[in-house]
């Protein structure tokens, strides 16, 4: 563990301060408004994550796959990767209040399984230590080994050291920390497959333990996932040498993480601010345009989203079938909505009399400012 400086300690104390401000902001918001942004948040950090890796699905569409929309245009594998990520991060969300909650290899190794089961293989196992070496090979020439893992042998007696220190508190900051188990679990490389997904994921598991914010509103996922930032992020880790050091310097680790969970605040704040604002306009809008309250859901899927299914509207209204085919029918007959596609795979989009003006808002970009000024 590095020991701070002066900048660092600043920016972690703004960082604090804006998930503090955030965690007071979010309550007494309408429940279906949070709701949709918690989702949205998820959604985002999966795309990312396994973006990382290759598998490319927009957040839009993780939001549907999530939602259990069978009809989405994603290839078999992109689907499959996308709905294991999801299903280990919705445990991980659940972990973050459990009073008698303790780190262990059986956790580690049943996330693992999660992530994995579908792709396990005796070659490459899931839910259990890998079977032999493991190499993280040069992006530009894979007969080069940019770093190889530890030695099989000591993966047992890393991961035991690991968990013995995720469970004791040194006193040092929680987002220092998860930073640090970040590091840790990726320099190991315990399994065969899937390390870089589940150290991110282990870090987003030991925010959210902090109890600050829900988890939804802890991961840096969605911000390492950013072309620019995954490439800074393979280069930093690149700098930790071609083999396990443990006894390096990582202050340069610590700075990244530290830029991640500022520019990510900012960015779920951005988000948080601009959703508001469209679910207000859109509150106005179908106020007077003399519509049912609970379009408002609907529309605001498409401002900020894109667009919207059916499937989704009618869960996030506990609606029927029927409800919630009436309303998109009026909406397209007003003009409001566009379908796109037939049957079971359509969708909806903005239409020529969306409010032009709540779109502009939902477009709007935000500027993210660098917390060290460079």
């Amino acid at each position: 563990m590095p020991a701070l400086t002066a900048a660092d300690d600043r920016v972690l104390s703004e960082v604090d301060r804006m998930r503090d401000d955030l965690r007071h902001q979010l309550q007494g918001r309408p429940a279906k408004w949070a709701g949709g942004l918690r989702k949205f948040l998820t959604a985002d950090a999966v795309a990312a994550s396994n973006s990382i890796e290759g598998f490319k699905v927009s957040t839009v569409d993780v939001e549907d796959l999530m939602s259990g929309e069978r009809d989405v245009d994603v290839s078999d594998e992109d689907r499959a990767e996308t709905l294991a990520y999801q299903q280990m991060m919705t445990y991980i969300q659940t972990l973050h209040a459990v009073a008698d909650f303790d780190y262990g290899k059986a956790l580690l190794n049943a996330l693992h399984w999660m992530l994995q089961g579908h792709r396990h293989t005796e070659r490459t196992p899931a839910g259990r230590w890998r079977p032999g070496p493991v190499y993280v090979t040069d992006a530009r020439d894979p007969s080069i080994a940019a770093y190889t893992a530890p030695d099989v042998e000591s993966v047992p007696d890393l991961m035991a050291e690991l968990v013995e220190w995720l469970n004791t508190d040194d006193g040092s900051h929680p987002l220092i920390r998860a930073a640090m188990a970040h590091l840790h679990l990726v320099s190991i490389h315990p399994w065969a497959d899937g390390n870089g997904r589940m150290s991110r994921s282990l870090q987003t598991l030991m925010i959210a333990r902090e109890g600050v914010l829900a988890p939804e509103f802890s991961s840096i996922e969605a911000w390492l996932g950013r072309p620019g930032n995954t490439w800074e992020y393979y280069q930093v880790l690149g700098r930790r040498g071609p083999r396990y050091r443990p006894d390096q310097d990582v202050s340069d680790w610590i700075r990244f993480n530290l830029i991640a969970y500022h520019q990510q605040a900012q960015t779920v704040h951005a988000r948080f601010v601009r959703s508001g604002r469209v679910w207000n306009a859109l509150g106005a809008f179908v106020f007077g345009a003399g519509l049912d309250e609970r379009l408002v859901s609907a529309l605001h899927d498409v401002a900020m989203s894109g667009r919207v299914r059916r499937s989704r509207y009618e869960q996030s209204e506990a609606l029927s079938l029927q409800q919630a085919q009436r309303d998109l029918r009026e909406l397209t007959a007003r003009g409001v909505l566009g379908p796109v596609g037939r049957t079971r795979a359509r969708f909806y989009v903005a239409g020529p009399r969306f409010p032009e003006e709540v779109l502009e808002i939902a477009r709007t970009p935000v500027t993210l400012e660098d917390p060290y000024g460079e």
